[in-house]
């Protein structure tokens, strides 16, 4: 009778948690073929945006949309971890020494500098640390890997993510443009972008103005960036523990690489192998982008518009010299290297 009851009760949590993950996966499945068509619009961006708007109307009362948060957070690490066969040790290897030097040198600048510059407008430690780590690797989707990690609000996720997007948005036209007028090969505007602009579709969007030389070089710079998400994860855990240094972070016995950011590696080193067809590349990448974008709903739940108003002119300033850090620092390293 044990058995059966407890078998029962197994069943009635399968059957939950399948409808809660419904409608964050409709949602972004519908967002990512809106991003077909509209190449420019993360997917990502405009699941949160919708999961926002559903939890600040009466929409979030309606069954399974209440139950949606917890599945929807672990769909996001699976997306995470789905991310990692996006990368190849090839692809990394082709980079070269001087290109890991551009990557390496700008992550850490923006980070401590973001982190700097955030602590001293006193701003919510939070938030400070999600802005850091959006802007040195790889915008929403490094956002999405901390936040779990740290204390901060759901209010913090939602604004750095518009940051990220807004910010990088812009970069699209700067970079290239400034490049065009600075004479650099595409080369150059390619290693450039790729070290400096946030979100990999926004390095993308920006490298296909100058060509397809620069997209390639872009895409391999910023995916070597992304690489560093594990170090930058445990760099933020480490600040959320601050003050108290790594005692106190021993004390809360905090694993500093969680099981998604293992996930991420091993998937890096299965595509590395070579194993695996072109075919069930594209599926993979076309799942990861559903599942972090189902994540994203999740987290636009959390979103409250009342409290995001009006905009903190001190987060608007400290992105932009976080951009800055970005762009000034990797040019500068491209100059010189390149």
């Amino acid at each position: 009778m044990h058995r059966f009851v407890t078998n029962k009760q197994a069943s009635s949590r399968i059957r939950t948690t399948l409808g809660a993950a419904w409608p964050p996966l409709l949602v972004a499945i519908g967002c990512a073929a809106l991003a077909r068509v509209v190449p420019l619009l993360s997917p990502l961006l405009t699941s949160l945006i919708v999961g926002a708007v559903v939890a600040n109307t009466r929409l979030v009362r309606l069954g399974a949309l209440g139950q949606a948060g917890p599945i929807a957070k672990t769909l996001l690490r699976v997306g995470i971890v789905l991310v990692g066969f996006r990368l190849s040790l090839e692809a990394l290897a082709g980079v070269g020494g001087r290109g890991a030097v551009v990557i390496i040198v700008t992550v850490v600048l923006v980070f401590l500098a973001t982190c700097w510059v955030g602590d001293r407008l006193g701003l919510d430690r939070g938030l400070v640390t999600l802005i850091a780590s959006g802007f040195a690797i790889c915008g929403a989707a490094a956002i999405a890997a901390v936040e779990g990690a740290i204390r901060r609000r759901d209010e913090d996720v939602a604004l750095s993510i518009a940051m990220v997007t807004l910010f990088g948005s812009a970069m699209i036209i700067i970079v290239p443009l400034a490049g065009a007028g600075l004479a650099l090969s595409p080369e150059q505007i390619g290693v450039w972008a790729g070290a400096s602009i946030h979100e990999v579709a926004q390095v993308v969007a920006a490298a296909s103005i100058t060509g397809g030389a620069a997209v390639a070089v872009a895409t391999t710079i910023k995916l070597g960036r992304v690489l560093l998400l594990g170090i930058v994860y445990s760099a933020a855990r480490f600040r959320d523990g601050a003050p108290g240094g790594l005692d106190q972070v021993a004390q809360r016995k905090v694993r500093l690489v969680p099981w998604f950011v293992i996930g991420f590696v091993l998937a890096m080193l299965l595509r590395s192998s070579g194993l695996l067809p072109a075919t069930a590349l594209g599926a993979i990448d076309a799942l990861a982008n559903v599942s972090l974008a189902a994540g994203m709903f999740g987290l636009g739940l959390g979103v409250r518009f009342a409290q995001l108003y009006p905009l903190p002119w001190r987060v608007v300033g400290l992105s932009a010299v976080s951009t800055a850090v970005a762009a000034s620092a990797s040019l500068g390293l491209v100059v010189l290297l390149f």
